[in-house]
């Protein structure tokens, strides 16, 4: 309270409006929720304003229908609302198929809202359950803990590497890199505390920060399904525009070698911030410590990692064993959890450590992604972009889009939001270009994943910068080269790794290697 009333007063201060009257009540509300009154209030109202005139002032564009015009009404708003962060993500999730009814771009309502209906969305909320169960047991910091103590790691780079294994096995637990990040920022900052104020020290902290809670994070979570709720849009998309199907294993199979660019990031943060000699002094002894203090392991602790593990060795063995979807496998495993007497958690424990507005905006930007797609909006869209890239190779192609992309990525926050937008643009955007959809598709919203040039692209990014040990000049110096590394990587190593699976970017009658619906 004491820290909200501080806020209130400095804003006060800087605005003069704080507590005077209606407006007064405003800034001091916005101020409460955490958010930046002029910025929040400049989106929303900016949000609306085009809103309205894309919907009523802005001519008919040449080939679109009146249902594509709405929808990039609503595109727009949504894409405001989340940059601005004028609303709370869940709330413009849930308010998508309304705007999508009351415009006619999409009806009847069931249609406008069949992003919530989803199994991608099923299997996210199991997931975000299964988190949240973890969280209340403790599991997660134990997992962190007993890895770091494990690994005995000794220096920056020891930290550093312990740390991405951390994340790898964290990505399995914890559905969002975002939720990740939050989860280790502790441990981090505990271990960061014990370093000096050398100009070495300080740039062992900021390495280990940011190639932890940010590269680290979403590294890992490009190889997990469930792990990066942008994969769910794809996975989504894919399932319901082409009929094809990627189960838990057949992702990581498509995904697995972007884990070899973590090798490729670390060798430049730790040639950029010189710290190949830098220890951490007292650091490992702090993480002992720690995991001396951890408890023993509790006969529900055992239940909980028995019951993920039984439904992670279903995910993978999905086609080979079985053939129940991943989402039906994830709710056995909570139906077996929530038997009476397993766990010794109130449900209001587990509601309030599960990221409800996350689910909600998911739900919303598949619903988004998928009126983008039906009212003909992404296949104008593609039509603009279309002379840009066409006559290309497909290499030089798949980079101007990458770059496009990265400076479309300088303004917006939200993963999610930039893929639902792009995902089915680039849908559309391939045939034209006579590439392989599939592989076209995922290879410019990967890189999407990794828009390291400012804080504000990430949410892992805004957590890791909370630690207080970088500056935003400090990520954009190291940020611009691991973006170049991140494109290059998709064209040089990924795009030949999905033609030995038998989907080449350069053939677009390839066969699809994996299930259909």
């Amino acid at each position: 309270m004491r820290e909200l009333r501080q806020r209130a007063e400095a804003g006060a201060a800087a605005g003069g409006v704080a507590g005077n009257g209606l407006f007064g009540n405003f800034h001091d509300n916005i101020l409460a929720t955490g958010l930046t009154p002029k910025k929040s209030t400049i989106g929303f109202l900016l949000a609306w304003g085009l809103f309205f005139a894309i919907l009523y002032v802005m001519p008919m564009p040449a080939g679109l229908s009146a249902a594509g015009k709405a929808t990039l009404a609503v595109m727009v708003w949504a894409c405001t609302i989340w940059i601005f962060e004028s609303m709370p993500v869940g709330i413009s999730g849930i308010l998508i198929p309304m705007l999508l009814v009351m415009t006619d771009a999409v009806k009847p309502f069931p249609r406008a809202a069949d992003g919530f209906t989803t199994p991608v969305v099923f299997l996210c909320l199991a997931a975000f359950l299964f988190a949240a169960i973890m969280q209340a047991a403790g599991l997660d910091r134990r997992i962190a803990l007993a890895l770091l103590n494990w690994m005995k790691a000794k220096t920056v780079n020891g930290v550093i590497w312990a740390m991405f294994a951390v994340n790898l096995v964290l990505s399995f637990i914890i559905p969002a890199a975002n939720s990740r990040a939050a989860t280790l920022l502790p441990v981090i900052n505990g271990i960061t505390n014990l370093f000096g104020d050398t100009e070495a020290e300080r740039n062992g902290k900021k390495a280990i920060v940011i190639q932890t809670l940010v590269y680290g994070s979403m590294i890992s979570g490009m190889c997990i399904l469930t792990a990066h709720l942008p994969n769910l849009v794809i996975v989504g998309l894919f399932e319901k525009q082409l009929g094809l199907r990627l189960t838990y294993v057949d992702w990581f199979i498509l995904q697995w070698p972007y884990l070899g660019m973590f090798v490729l990031t670390q060798w430049w943060v730790q040639y950029y911030f010189r710290t190949r000699h830098v220890s951490v002094a007292g650091g490992f002894e702090t993480v002992q410590k720690q995991y001396r203090e951890v408890p023993r392991m509790s006969q529900m602790e055992w239940l909980i990692l028995g019951v993920f593990g039984l439904v992670a060795l279903a995910w993978m063995t999905q086609k080979l064993v079985h053939n129940v979807a991943p989402h039906n496998v994830a709710l056995m495993g909570l139906a077996v959890l929530f038997i009476p007497g397993l766990l010794k958690f109130k449900w209001k424990e587990l509601q309030d450590r599960t990221i409800w507005g996350t689910l909600l905006l998911l739900a919303g930007a598949l619903s988004m992604s998928s009126a983008i797609s039906s009212s003909g909006l992404a296949k104008w869209f593609a039509d603009i972009i279309h002379p840009v890239a066409q006559g290309h190779a497909w290499w030089l192609a798949l980079l101007i889009l990458m770059i496009g992309t990265h400076v479309i990525r300088l303004g917006m926050l939200s993963n999610i939001a930039a893929i639902t937008m792009l995902a089915p643009i680039l849908l559309a955007l391939a045939p034209k270009l006579e590439l392989h959809p599939v592989a076209f598709t995922m290879l410019i919203a990967d890189t999407d994943t990794f828009a390291y040039i400012l804080p504000t692209q990430i949410t892992a990014a805004v957590i890791a910068y909370s630690s207080g040990t970088f500056t935003m000049t400090d990520y954009a110096k190291v940020g611009w080269v691991s973006v170049l590394i991140a494109i290059a990587y998709g064209i040089l190593i990924m795009a030949p790794w999905y033609a030995f699976l038998g989907i080449p970017i350069w053939d677009p009658a390839a066969p699809w290697p994996f299930g259909k619906v």
